[in-house]
């Protein structure tokens, strides 16, 4: 399903652009999402090459922390029970409870002669269960295709002899990087059977085993229905991903599958289910609407009694581990096999495997989705080095949450990434002129085990601009006359999003955003490039204006300063010093007379605040110099203020206030703005003038009290717990 919402006028004609977002079911019980791009390559003995030596020190360490929590459970001979993922209905659901009686049993109650893996771990060992996991089970399928990849997620090493003690671990891919997941082995049964995963053999339990860590890493079992074979290929490789819509892919759509599997990529497809309704129903051939299938092998050929007819194939497997009507099979495999060997190596090993012709795939399914370990191009056999960048932040609503191109008011506000591209790709195009090679990678992290809370995919996407020279972050003019340089085919409501572009040497700037505003979410951005290249932060330098810092009081009163000391006299008393509560019915008095300024004046916590800011002889009062400082800034901020209520509201827009900081002199990076519009944004995303004054006030005093700390002006200060609760309580 694709929908398409129209840019809002801009005043370029040349910035116009027209942001769209497309959906489609995901493969097992709930709709997720899906899109078309450009599909990645890595060669299959790449990914030992790919483990920097951190990464396997941290593996050394990981090992040892398991190992170590092993042999103490060995050494008491006792079972470990997980205190983290317990054996009853708290990890089996958190919305609909499952149908059936579920008694949690070990192997060893459910059989004789338990084993973890028989003869070598492969795509037979995996059968669905009563789970909506099939979009697993697929990437499972495609994993044990691959050794090197499969004994890196499954450590073959343990045993239900050997050192047993009831506890196993896994390694996933966790948003840059890989963390361990430890299980026991207590799993849900059914009259002494698996309910979920199970193996054709009936004393194999690996697949199990990894599908209940796969569940804890995401809280639950339920938290597995409806998902993307992309997804868990991704969390199994660290790789790249991308998805093909078949009825738009490229003509050589059959060599790019062939390359990819000959280069250890993993492969899934499913048909799309146009409603929810329609998952799990059968097509025309008999195959299943809205379930993931595993791509194992492409093979190509010509009939044995015929040199001029050539034969493409296709094969796949099943996760449920049934075979498909003789419709949609093709026995042509035998026709191209040359000999009993390559006969034996064609032939499908069980009922859920089985070849269709490349013709007939492509008229059947919908999605092809492909994983592979780092985004060499298809087009080039040789293997390339390239430059990764990852940056971790997050959308926040009413500050950095601006939506798409759609909404031209806000989407400034959103993430911005700085990109310097120096250096040309080395080898000539096939087509097309020389450039720089990028590929951009836009995860949203987490809502798959935010699914109890209600959490959803947010739809997402990117964009790129050109500019030269900014390292602030650029405002909203910039976007309204400029036009992006490149952006992702459309916005996707699914985990990734990953593109692939060309761009000429130069800087430019990502802007990272969901379609919608207001739509709060972390993130991860990854960024390839074959040559040398960086990604920062836009804006992420933090500094106020000297001149807002301290600013000289003027000698000679003129006849408002005039009527502020009689004011102030007359509250204040013989000691000429008030108290926040003084303060505050001064300023509030004073505000009454600001003609255009509805507002129900400053609160006593803000009051206190200006105290704290003002106070320079520490008596917890203003004398009249520090009163007339503290109006002067008032005034020059009410100005700032009055400039963006465009409405006469009274009140400013919470994204808009990051240019009134701006205006005041303070530069802040995003997290900073964040924090103002969770802090100081009341639930509509609006700042009246009490919260602003507050806000500027606390950014004030805090910028004075580090500068006093920083003594050397290197840009850092040392506080001992005394001066860090006297500094924070005070402000």
């Amino acid at each position: 399903l694709k929908r398409s919402c129209s840019f809002k006028q801009s005043k370029a004609e040349n910035a116009q652009e027209e942001v769209s977002w497309s959906t489609a079911p995901t493969t097992g019980a709930a709709p997720e999402a899906s899109t078309a791009a450009s599909l990645f390559e890595a060669p299959r003995n790449l990914f030992s090459a790919i483990l920097s030596r951190n990464e396997a020190v941290k593996d050394a360490k990981r090992l040892k922390e398991f190992l170590e929590l092993r042999d103490k459970y060995v050494r008491k001979k006792v079972l470990f029970k997980d205190p983290l993922f317990p054996a009853d209905e708290s990890s089996l659901y958190y919305t609909q409870k499952f149908p059936l009686d579920l008694v949690w049993k070990r192997p060893s109650e459910i059989c004789d002669n338990p084993q973890f893996i028989i003869g070598g771990a492969n795509r037979t060992d995996i059968c669905q269960g009563d789970l909506g996991d099939c979009w697993l089970l697929a990437a499972i399928a495609c994993l044990t295709l691959n050794e090197t990849l499969l004994y890196r997620v499954v450590p073959p090493d343990q045993s239900f002899t050997e050192n047993y003690a009831g506890i196993f671990h896994f390694q996933f891919w966790r948003y840059g990087e890989w963390v361990d997941v430890i299980v026991d082995d207590r799993l849900p049964t059914c009259n002494k059977r698996l309910v979920f995963t199970r193996s054709v053999h009936k004393n194999e339990f690996w697949s199990a085993l990894l599908e209940k860590a796969y569940a804890k890493l995401h809280g639950s079992y339920e938290a597995l229905k409806g998902g993307n074979t992309l997804e868990a290929m991704e969390d199994f490789t660290g790789g790249v991903t991308e998805f093909y819509e078949i009825t738009d892919a490229p003509k050589e759509m059959y060599n790019i599958m062939k390359k990819a599997l000959d280069r250890g990529s993993l492969m899934g497809c499913s048909i799309d289910a146009l409603v929810p309704t329609a998952n799990e129903t059968k097509t025309a051939t008999g195959l299943v609407k809205g379930h993931a299938y595993s791509v194992t092998a492409v093979e190509q050929g010509k009939q044995q009694d015929s040199m001029d007819t050539r034969i493409r194939l296709v094969r796949l497997r099943d996760p449920w581990g049934v075979a498909p009507p003789p419709s949609c099979r093709s026995s042509e495999w035998t026709r191209i096999a040359s000999s009993e060997r390559d006969k034996k190596r064609l032939e499908p090993v069980e009922a859920g495997e089985f070849w269709m012709c490349f013709e007939e795939f492509q008229k059947t399914f919908t999605k092809l989705e492909i994983c592979n370990l780092t985004p060499d191009a298809l087009q080039d056999d040789k293997m390339l080095k390239w430059t990764v960048s990852v940056n971790e932040g997050r959308w926040v609503r009413g500050c950095s949450a601006g939506g798409c191109r759609n909404y031209p008011d806000t989407f400034w506000t959103n993430p911005q990434y700085r990109l310097r591209l120096t250096e040309e790709d080395d080898e000539e195009p096939e087509h097309g002129e020389k450039g720089c090679t990028v590929v951009v990678a836009l995860m949203q992290k987490g809502r798959r085990r935010e699914k109890c809370t209600g959490a959803v995919l947010h739809t997402i996407g990117f964009a790129i601009y050109e500019m030269h020279g900014n390292t602030q972050h650029l405002p909203k003019d910039f976007f309204l006359y400029t036009a992006s340089k490149a952006r992702c085919r459309s916005y996707i409501n699914m985990r990734e999003v990953t593109e692939r572009f060309c761009l000429s040497p130069g800087e430019y700037v990502i802007v990272l955003s969901t379609f919608e505003p207001h739509k709060e979410s972390d993130y991860i951005l990854r960024v390839f490039s074959e040559k040398k290249s960086t990604s920062e932060l836009m804006g992420a330098v933090i500094e106020a204006e000297p001149c807002l810092i301290s600013k000289p009081f003027e000698e000679e009163e003129n006849e408002e300063d005039k009527q502020f000391r009689a004011i102030f006299q007359q509250i204040a008393g013989d000691d000429m010093q008030i108290t926040a509560k003084e303060l505050k019915k001064i300023l509030n008095k004073e505000l009454t007379k600001q003609k255009g300024l509805r507002t129900e004046g400053f609160s006593l916590d803000t009051c206190r605040s200006m105290i704290a800011l003002m106070d320079t002889d520490g008596t917890g009062r203003l004398n009249l110099q520090e009163f007339k400082h503290l109006w002067n800034k008032i005034k020059q901020w009410k100005l700032i203020f009055t400039r963006y209520d465009t409405d006469n509201s009274s009140t400013i827009s919470s994204f808009e206030m990051r240019n009134a900081v701006a205006d005041a002199g303070f530069h802040l990076n995003p997290q900073l703005h964040d924090i103002i519009a969770m802090r100081y944004a009341s639930e509509h995303l609006y700042l009246d003038f009490d919260s602003y004054i507050c806000c500027l006030v606390r950014l004030e005093g805090m910028f004075r009290a580090f500068k006093a700390f920083d003594k050397d002006g290197d840009g850092l200060i040392k506080l001992n717990v005394f001066e860090w609760l006297q500094l924070t309580l005070y402000a």
